[in-house]
């Protein structure tokens, strides 16, 4: 075994208990220091490892695990334990050293989403997910109903999903929604599914773990799109699992060998190496969002502006209870297509672009891909890590020039 593999299978650096974000974000999932080695052991490329013998070992096989991989998902763990880290015991290479978060990484976001989904559920259950979320869940939604399960939709908002609950195997909470932004009580809607027997996930993409902590709230599984403001740089795809029981998660491990949708080492270093920055981007863009948002509250032109954060927003009780960010996301409906997209046209600091949480600020008409419950003149924008004041003149400066 190398050094930097060994050091990524023994006991690490790792972060204390009582430490704020931005030094959790630092050190999460450093190994301890080796004597010429770099804090960040490089990506390791490899399909296969030395193995004579019995196949023992951490590292086996490519598909199985990679030493870069365990780095990541160790610091991901780090960040999504309740109550931070804790003082390391023994050794291993999954993800679990100090946490009791046991962390699996994968290709993208939907990748990690459906391995809960398809790893859990059998034909005849019955699962429960929001009819207002990510674009893609009616694609699940399809998929899980042609292979004998049933599935029940409701609203985020008001936590409308306690509703259909009875019955259920499984919960899939998406807290904020994407793109509407409405939020519901995960910590009500976990302990009413635990006493209906039900497993409970959170997708906890927007919020990201510095925003929130499902698993703290009483998810049995938080999941994300690393793709997003995790890494924030827009140049990687990636998605992860976290989880605090080793059954359920040696199920989801289990669909990620069967499926293949796994990271390469090249992704998983540049995300570890992005979430030093996380702390600082989060508050630059949660700032910048809010900004924006107070910003377009005096804009007759704007409807149906949503920001968690912004204290008369539906959602803001309830998000200060259990969120410590509110995200970079702000949505807001213009007039109409035509006008959203003069208004798309005119911003110069802001790129028009899918996805969201990059350092460099996107915004999107939704009604342009199908699928949202959005008006024609639904905006996303995702609020960057530019200079605050000019963020906010730029958005101002071209709602003026896209008047009629």
């Amino acid at each position: 075994m190398t050094d930097s593999a060994a050091t990524a299978a023994g006991t690490g650096a790792g972060t204390g208990t009582g430490l704020g974000d931005g030094t959790r974000a630092v050190r999460a999932g450093l190994p301890e220091p080796v004597k010429h080695e770099p804090t960040l052991p490089g990506p390791v490329f490899a399909a296969h490892f030395h193995l004579p013998g019995d196949p023992t070992g951490p590292y086996t096989y490519g598909r199985d695990d990679n030493p870069t991989w365990t780095l990541l998902e160790q610091a991901i763990g780090e960040l999504e334990a309740p109550g931070g880290p804790v003082e390391r015991q023994g050794e291993g290479s999954d993800g679990t050293l100090g946490t009791g978060v046991e962390t699996l990484v994968f290709a993208s976001g939907m990748a990690a989403i459906s391995a809960v989904l398809f790893s859990q559920l059998r034909a005849g259950d019955a699962v429960v997910l929001p009819d207002d979320g990510y674009q893609a869940l009616p694609l699940v939604r399809e998929q899980l109903t042609a292979y004998g399960i049933e599935v029940r939709t409701a609203p985020t908002g008001g936590d409308a999903q306690l509703d259909v609950l009875d019955g259920a195997k499984l919960l899939w909470i998406e807290t904020p929604s994407n793109p509407g932004l409405d939020v519901c009580d995960v910590r009500r809607l976990a302990d009413a599914a635990h006493a209906r027997g039900a497993l409970v996930a959170v997708d906890n993409t927007l919020a990201t773990p510095l925003g929130q902590r499902p698993l703290e709230l009483g998810a049995d599984f938080s999941v994300a799109s690393g793709t997003k403001m995790l890494t924030g740089h827009g140049d990687i795809l990636l998605g992860y699992v976290a989880c605090r029981d080793a059954e359920l998660t040696a199920a989801v491990r289990r669909w990620r060998k069967i499926v293949g949708a796994i990271p390469g080492p090249m992704e998983a270093w540049l995300a570890h190496r992005s979430l030093a920055t996380l702390q600082l981007r989060a508050e630059r863009q949660n700032t910048n969002a809010l900004a924006v948002a107070e910003a377009l509250r005096d804009r007759g032109e704007v409807t149906g502006l949503r920001y968690p954060g912004l204290p008369d927003d539906p959602s803001y009780k309830i998000a200060s209870q259990q969120m410590r960010r509110f995200g970079c996301v702000v949505s807001f409906t213009l007039p109409s297509r035509a006008r959203a997209d003069r208004f798309l046209d005119a911003l110069r600091l802001v790129d028009d672009a899918t996805s969201f949480g990059g350092v460099r600020s996107t915004a999107e008409r939704r009604g342009r891909w199908g699928g949202d419950a959005v008006a024609e003149g639904f905006i996303r924008l995702s609020a960057g890590a530019e200079d605050t004041d000019d963020l906010v003149a730029d958005v101002l400066r071209a709602l003026d020039e896209s008047a009629d």
